[in-house]
């Protein structure tokens, strides 16, 4: 019996793999200092699960329409226009279940096969398997670490055919945490309206920016690029959210309609409950986002700091989101207990097996030579974790 050869050529998520291997290792009663998941470790704010609970006990626990409510739409036209200084109507907006099903709606909406989709590295680890699913094509635009993961102009230009029909703009980006200056996201608006280019804008740690940078959205600079671009966000991370499964999309009302469709078939809609929290999450307080934040910076700092002091180690000091992208090029080549270190999935299996820290694997990323380490997660398990880690190297 012949299975689908598209479904049998997607990789599994490396983020969710060494996740749930290092669950199971602590299920079993093994002490694991975990770098692996990219969600906060906070509580989601009280406020958010209050408006959850409210809605339960009021009954809103039936079907909603299938691109989510009119009230959750009309807050997140409230929040993009407030924060991000962009008109939408409820028309422009579809909610998720999630930034990930927003992102695999997009890619639904606007590709056909052979179509190019231009996607800069290190990426996040599912777009190429979701342009895959999409009939598309992944083209990756290389970018390195001398360049602070960066591409420039002339670099995506190059890779611009006849088939491009959209770039992926992440930013602050997952894995590296890099922010785009205005001046290259211009320059891209401006490359798109001439070429006639979707952008798919990934916009979901916007509000976890540090050192003074701000966000700012491709699609804000002209009714243009507006309207080529199709922002991806979602309040998993903002809010920590992870689990009420909630993203949404802001497009023209062309893609937002076929994006509906696709869902109406695929997934009806999303909760009903968490729609009624984000309604609260969006127009509610934002203290605890910036308590976050500032907890994210004292983190990042010591595992800046931390991992520059190891002998072996480097990083860049990433401005957004909050993850570390960890050279290990010093180390490929070497060996622990006659296990050859060849990759960094070698690096990140030995580091698990021996040291009983998780991290994921650059490889997932588009770079070999890299580990991704999430300091989403509490101040001792970073001392601890960084500790173990040295420790290993020493031996």
């Amino acid at each position: 019996m012949k299975l689908s050869k598209k479904a049998m050529s997607i990789s599994p998520s490396s983020t969710l793999a060494i996740s749930a291997k290092a669950k199971k290792m602590k299920a079993e009663g093994i002490d694991v200092i975990g770098f692996g998941a990219g969600e906060p470790d906070f509580d989601t704010p009280v406020y958010i699960k209050e408006a959850a609970i409210k809605a339960i006990n009021e009954g809103f626990t039936k079907y909603t329409p299938a691109s989510g409510t009119l009230e959750l739409k009309q807050a997140i036209c409230r929040k993009f226009k407030k924060e991000n200084g962009l008109n939408y109507s409820p028309a422009n907006i579809v909610i998720s279940n999630g930034a990930k099903h927003s992102l695999v709606n997009a890619f639904q909406a606007i590709c056909n096969p052979g179509d190019e989709i231009i996607i800069p590295t290190p990426y996040w680890v599912s777009y190429p398997e979701m342009v895959k699913l999409a009939d598309a094509v992944p083209v990756f635009l290389k970018t390195t670490e001398e360049s602070e993961f960066k591409f420039t102009i002339e670099d995506l230009q190059k890779l611009i055919t006849d088939k491009t029909k959209a770039i992926v703009i992440n930013s602050p980006s997952n894995p590296t945490g890099m922010i785009y200056s205005q001046e290259l996201l211009k320059a891209v608006a401006d490359l798109a309206i001439e070429k006639g280019i979707y952008i798919v804008s990934d916009e979901i740690y916007e509000r976890l920016i540090y050192d003074g940078y701000n966000h700012i959205s491709i699609a804000s600079f002209s009714e243009k690029i507006k309207d080529l671009t199709i922002i991806v966000n979602g309040v998993s991370k903002t809010y920590s959210m992870t689990g009420w499964r909630i993203g949404y999309t802001a497009s023209n009302e062309k893609v937002a309609k076929i994006m509906s469709n696709v869902q109406s078939h695929a997934t009806s809609n999303p909760n009903s409950i968490a729609q009624k929290a984000t309604e609260a999450a969006l127009d509610g307080p934002q203290d605890d986002v910036d308590m976050m934040a500032s907890q994210f910076i004292k983190r990042r700092n010591y595992m800046v700091e931390r991992i520059n002091s190891i002998n072996g180690l480097s990083c860049l000091k990433p401005n957004g989101a909050f993850y570390v992208m960890m050279n290990i090029s010093q180390i490929i080549g070497k060996e622990f207990e006659g296990v050859k270190i060849s990759s960094s999935d070698d690096f990140a299996n030995v580091l698990l097996d021996k040291a009983k820290v998780a991290l994921v694997p650059g490889s997932g990323f588009g770079t070999d030579i890299h580990v991704r380490l999430s300091y989403a997660t509490s101040m001792e398990n970073i001392i601890e974790g960084l500790n173990r880690i040295e420790k290993f190297l020493n031996k």
